[in-house]
């Protein structure tokens, strides 16, 4: 980066920090953990930032870590004996490995339903506090650092990708829990786990919010709840995220079933996508929002309704295939350009 932030780090701590812990981070693996979320520290001061949280995330370089990859998860990282962080667990495959490591309680930052009943038969505790994209309000912060200093480790944190949400809360175990420089803990969010830039809020949050003390936390009611139900937009949008991820998955193929996932057809998922933002559309909710957003979910359902057109007319008889078409490629395009524009505004 060419901009440093101007922060006052005592340097002297924060290499120690990352000496002590450089066992762990070289290895993705998560293997070797160990249950200790009994110990009682003291929470790192906020940050005093003068540029961004992202740029101040690149000032401790960390050792290049490849994430760990299993059956049902991806983009996993082991940062402490009692913190690992990673996709959703995506079957009862994953949940038992998850269980193997020694993981006691699954946390969930994701919108999503955790499946409970399947982390029960692997002898596992969900545990879920969903938080958005644009960063985590304070109640959200205590919830889930009460959960990492009451609930039994250790823990595995998830959001869906395993990319941003997921990493930020682990960043707040890694503080609340481990006492880890907070420095290092955005560190590892950039370096380690890629949390985009575009996540500003989510940065800031572990970089400069108030994380509460053990006495506040203790004093917090919180009933670590496995799983809360939404409803209207917030609900529409966690299958319409799946289902767009498996188009953008088949368009990156050149419209060729992925071998990886030869089960996904594009013109099913485009469908869904398409039927989830008709009923968006038509939602009282949605006519509470400014002109702009309503013109956003317009423009989404004309070029959705394109692309599951394009699809059924390109799609190779009896096959998940479809014939490469400049119109297929740019009707797709055009909706992914309009979800970004929207997220950009109403989501990041």
């Amino acid at each position: 980066m060419t901009t440093t932030p101007s922060i006052s780090v005592n340097l002297l701590r924060l290499g120690a920090a990352v000496a002590a812990s450089l066992a762990l981070a070289c290895s993705s693996s998560p293997d070797t953990i160990m249950a200790a979320n009994e110990r009682q520290v003291a929470v790192p001061p906020p940050m005093a930032l003068s540029g961004t949280a992202y740029e101040a995330a690149a000032m401790i370089p960390l050792p290049r870590v490849a994430p760990g990859e299993y059956p049902g998860m991806e983009n996993v990282y082991r940062l402490s004996d009692t913190i690992i962080s990673g996709s959703e667990p995506h079957d009862a495959e994953a949940l038992s490995q998850i269980a193997a490591w020694g993981v006691k309680t699954v946390l969930s930052v994701d919108g999503k339903m955790p499946d409970v009943e399947a982390a029960e038969a692997a002898g596992l505790r969900y545990v879920h506090v969903p938080i958005r994209y644009s960063g985590i309000t304070d109640d959200e912060v205590t919830r889930i650092a009460k959960t990492f200093r009451e609930a039994e480790g250790p823990f595995y944190v998830h959001c869906y990708h395993g990319k941003h949400r997921g990493p930020a809360a682990a960043a707040i175990g890694r503080v609340a829990l481990d006492g880890l420089e907070r420095e290092r803990a955005i560190a590892e969010m950039r370096q380690w786990c890629s949390t985009a830039a575009k996540y500003e809020g989510l940065y800031a949050t572990v970089a400069s919010s108030e994380i509460p003390s053990e006495a506040q936390t203790a004093s917090y009611e919180f009933d670590f709840s496995s799983g809360t139900k939404f409803s209207g937009l917030r609900d529409a949008m966690i299958p319409m995220a799946r289902a767009w991820d498996e188009v953008i998955l088949i368009a990156k193929n050149d419209w060729k079933p992925s071998a990886a996932h030869p089960d996904i057809d594009a013109l099913q998922s485009a469908t869904q996508v398409s039927q989830l933002v008709n009923a968006c559309a038509a939602m009282e909710e949605t006519a509470a929002y400014p002109s702009d957003f309503q013109e956003m979910m317009a423009e989404s359902q004309q070029h959705l309704g394109e692309l599951v057109g394009f699809l059924t007319d390109c799609r190779v008889e009896n096959t998940s295939e479809y014939a490469k078409n400049e119109q297929l490629d740019a009707a797709y395009r055009a909706a992914a350009a309009t979800c970004a524009k929207c997220h950009k505004t109403y989501r990041n």
